[in-house]
């Protein structure tokens, strides 16, 4: 007992403490697991690379029984709210609805999963179980846990025209394949995809913009934002990509008979 409570101050010092409160009937079922980004490999081997590159920072978690269903409870917390955000769409499921949840949330009978500030909340049912009370389960967790409900601020500049519903997210590196455009938001359109990669200063953004440009096939002068190119590119297809201040955005994968323009011309406009 004494270690058991030894765990749960450990825990609460690095975070939010899990327990088995929300689950009525349910008791905990060994001791609060605790890792951070030196050990969270002991307890998920190679998944853990999908959480670092989320900006993990430490997990609190613990498992409740109630003698024939367990429910593995995870709290995990992320660099920022919008780190935590993209690691919950980069593990929903997009054929599934969402839940009302936190900035956004998900359940099945299986596993259910919420982001809230920089909290990423997961719970899983082992065997499959009751999608109702994982749900209620993580409704008393998105009441207990303090952290903003709002989504990234960057979703809302991509034009509505042609997007396809709920397919922004946050590609947390190498956007578009490449290594030196690091992390950025991005969406699929009917014709191609559009993204945007905030950069520190407007110069670091200029000086990347020069650098991309030179890995793909050269092309001429756009008129869009501060400074832009347009080409045809062997793997991306017809393309626009532009600075404005510190972002660096555009679209890429268009097919040769439709202009990216018009929607780059639009997303320049919606950036701060």
């Amino acid at each position: 007992m004494i270690g058991l409570l030894l765990l749960a101050a450990a825990a609460t010092a690095g975070g939010p403490a899990p327990d088995c409160a929300a689950a009525p009937g349910f008791t905990q079922k060994g001791g609060v697991r605790t890792y951070d980004v030196d050990t969270l490999f002991e307890y998920m081997n190679g998944n853990s690379e999908g959480y670092f590159a989320y900006g993990f920072k430490r997990m609190n978690g613990v498992t409740c029984t109630n003698g024939t269903v367990d429910l593995v409870f995870d709290i995990s917390e992320m660099e920022n709210a919008d780190l935590a955000w993209g690691m919950f769409t980069a593990n929903r499921d997009a054929n599934l609805p969402l839940a009302k949840l936190g900035a956004a949330g998900q359940v099945t009978a299986r596993r259910g999963a919420f982001a809230k500030g920089v909290y990423y909340v997961e719970v899983a049912s082992n065997p499959t179980g009751d999608a109702a009370l994982l749900e209620k389960f993580l409704a008393a967790w998105d009441q207990r846990l303090e952290g903003s409900t709002g989504r990234p601020a960057l979703l809302g500049v991509f034009p509505a025209k042609g997007l396809k519903a709920e397919s922004v997210r946050l590609v947390p590196e190498s956007v578009l394949g490449f290594r030196m455009l690091r992390r950025g938001y991005m969406a699929t359109y009917e014709q191609g995809k559009a993204f945007v990669v905030p950069e520190a200063t407007p110069e670091s953004a200029a000086k990347l913009l020069g650098q991309f440009r030179q890995r793909v096939t050269a092309g001429a002068a756009a008129q869009v934002g501060d400074e832009a190119f347009q080409t045809t590119d062997k793997y991306l297809g017809r393309l626009v990509v532009f600075r404005k201040g510190r972002y660096l955005a555009g679209a890429a994968n268009f097919p040769a008979d439709v202009d990216p323009l018009p929607l780059v011309t639009e997303l320049a406009a919606q950036l701060p």
